[in-house]
């Protein structure tokens, strides 16, 4: 081959890989499509890697390759200084190793495992014959090394290989670069939408809870009026509503709370055998004796099993479904919590005869915050915290939760728990 031939292919080759580049593709995507474009240019290549340093372990990776197993070169990880890859990264400059006793010389600290891992990718225990390797990086910052390998021959790496290969080094630096800024661009957009999320929840939350604490003096304001004489039904009214926006308060407050524990992972279970029916049944008195609007049935078979759960947190989901169910049928109504078995869980539905969710409502139901849209609900209290804490409930129980609705038809909310334990 002419130089003018050799010159034509690289001016190729480059316009290739800076095409390529340009793909919409994911970085090891993108990677292994401008490993392969280097192959017809660089006839010796039989095979090659780009190593790419790994700041958390500390270590090499193998993050695209050719003339490999990549599934066996994926378990590859190589020390700071360790073989090839280790000595071109801290010289900083591309290398070339002509003969195979340079390659071994080069490779000889590689630690076993390792070598037995090149071996199993291979398929030969032989080493390279020739190596040339490129670093990559981008000005101070080096990210790895782009390494090509003859396994058997005869044609070997030139110096005349050595400019070409560095500036497709160079390429590959400037996409990973561009991958590592677009990703901190990504987490910056989220931390301000976050942020953002955060100020509206506060103003949302701070809204929430002034309007019981808001009722509580009013009506403590009144009852304390020395020119009303208020009579004792009227009393026991206001003293009744006051006792309602305090419950009101806590719960929003308890949603708080645990929403925070569940954000910085600090959702503990002790589990233990649990009744199911018996905390349902425990929960829908508490609730019954807040509302004579509703009527609540309990219904589980009576060979419904003991599970393995924390009694304190399944609880908690059967009193933020409930809460919701009376809520949202303000008109009252029915409320059934009924238990079914399934081979290998159990399930609950707690279905009401309320306003319903929308279809396109049904999908967020159970994100944080989240309210469903409608002018009904427009005065009933609520932090949107009650269906999120009980899906991360439900979940850190090994189970599942989901709705189905119709609007003015009333809501059922299912959640499963696996057969953990039987007695």
């Amino acid at each position: 081959m002419t130089d003018v031939e050799r010159l034509q292919r690289e001016l190729y080759a480059l316009t290739e890989v800076a095409k390529t580049l340009t793909l919409p593709l994911e970085l090891p995507e993108l990677l292994n499509a401008v490993v392969q474009k280097i192959i017809g240019v660089i006839e010796p290549a039989e095979a090659g890697a780009v190593m790419l340093w790994d700041q958390d372990s500390g270590l090499f990776r193998p993050s695209a390759g050719f003339g490999y197993n990549l599934e066996v070169l994926s378990e590859l990880g190589l020390r700071a200084g360790e073989s090839v890859t280790g000595k071109v990264f801290d010289a900083g400059k591309v290398c070339l190793f002509h003969t195979p006793d340079q390659v071994a010389n080069a490779m000889e600290d590689m630690r076993p495992s390792n070598r037995a891992v090149m071996a199993r990718a291979l398929g030969s225990e032989a080493l390279p014959c020739c190596t040339l390797a490129a670093p990559i990086s981008v000005g101070e910052h080096k990210l790895g090394v782009l390494i090509l390998e003859t396994i058997r021959g005869p044609a070997m790496f030139s110096n005349g290989d050595m400019p070409f290969l560095q500036t497709i080094a160079d390429l590959i630096a400037l996409a990973i670069d561009r991958d590592r800024l677009a990703t901190q661009a990504d987490a910056i957009r989220a931390e301000r939408r976050a942020e953002r999320l955060r100020s509206e929840v506060l103003a949302t939350l701070s809204h929430e809870l002034r309007m019981p604490l808001t009722a509580i003096q009013g009506f403590s304001s009144a009852l304390l009026l020395d020119e009303v004489d208020w009579s004792n039904d009227k009393r026991q009214e206001f003293l009744r509503m006051i006792e309602q926006e305090c419950n009101n308060m806590q719960s929003m407050l308890t949603d708080i709370l645990d929403s925070s524990m569940i954000e910085v992972d600090q959702l503990i279970m002790e589990r233990q055998p649990v009744r199911i029916p018996f905390i349902a049944h425990q929960v829908a008195e508490e609730v019954q004796r807040r509302t004579d609007a509703h009527h609540i049935i309990v219904d589980f078979p009576a060979t419904f099993p003991i599970l393995e759960a924390d009694p304190r947190w399944i609880k908690q989901v059967f009193r933020n479904i409930l809460d919701n169910a009376v809520k949202y049928s303000s008109q009252g109504g029915l409320i059934v919590i009924r238990g079914e078995l399934r081979p290998n869980d159990v399930v609950v539905v707690i279905a009401d005869q309320g306003i319903g969710i929308s279809p396109e409502d049904l999908i967020p139901l159970f994100e944080r915050y989240f309210r469903v849209r409608s002018p009904t609900n427009l005065q009933i209290p609520g932090t949107g915290l009650g269906l999120p804490i009980a899906r991360a409930i439900v979940e850190a129980h090994g189970g599942r939760i989901w709705a189905e609705s119709k609007l003015s038809e009333g809501t059922s909310i299912y959640f499963s728990l696996p057969k953990m334990l039987e007695i």
